[in-house]
């Protein structure tokens, strides 16, 4: 039986995604492309092992990679900087559809954002695609929400200058964890991994379907 993406090569891999089989090579370059993956794939996890094992470094042209980081700034912040991570998983919980570009996306636009209201300016630019726009109102909400009662507010709340900062630590240590494949959910995977107690960020039953 040929592979039902490429009509030439043997499949011998099934495919969570497409419920067939299909061959190695498109398994390789389509997977996270064209293919939606299931996080417990097989291949996507051998995959994945093997991308660990080859770390990723951002390149000089990075957006906001001239932005300095204080020090300290994710042990003074580490509540809040957690906060805002789980305000991410669980939007993305609840979006199926959401992809690492999506939430870099969110990230990237709400720093800049963030970067100006540190200047003394209130300047906005979200993005344009509905789950991007989404992800990015929804951390907005949470960030206005902190500041409207900060005497009530366990976390603290720190400045735009400084929030501006974390906002840039997780956009930079997003785009590390990533593998920049149009559909990949590596780093959506790892927020939600870091708050395994949480019933808002439960999983879907596996996809997988066993031919």
């Amino acid at each position: 039986m040929s592979c039902p993406i490429c009509k030439k090569r043997r499949a011998e891999r099934f495919c969570p995604a497409k419920a067939e089989k299909i061959c190695a090579v498109c398994c390789g370059t389509e997977r996270e492309v064209t293919l939606d993956c299931p996080p417990d794939c097989a291949y996507l996890l051998a995959a994945h092992r093997y991308e660990d094992r080859h770390p990723r470094q951002l390149s000089p042209d990075t957006p906001l990679s001239d932005v300095r980081l204080t020090p300290d700034l994710v042990r003074v912040h580490a509540p809040f900087l957690s906060a805002i991570a789980f305000t991410i998983a669980k939007y993305c919980a609840g979006q199926p559809a959401a992809t690492d570009p999506d939430v870099l996306a969110a990230l990237q636009s709400l720093a800049e954002s963030y970067k100006t209201l540190a200047a003394g300016l209130v300047y906005e630019n979200p993005p344009i695609a509905p789950i991007q726009r989404g992800l990015y109102d929804a951390l907005s909400a949470f960030l206005n929400e902190t500041k409207q009662s900060p005497e009530q507010n366990p976390l603290g709340h720190p400045r735009n200058s400084e929030i501006f900062q974390l906002l840039v630590f997780l956009y930079r240590m997003g785009l590390l964890r990533t593998n920049r494949r149009p559909r990949s959910r590596r780093l959506i995977e790892f927020l939600r991994g870091q708050f395994p107690g949480a019933q808002e960020l439960k999983r879907e039953e596996s996809r997988i379907i066993l031919p």
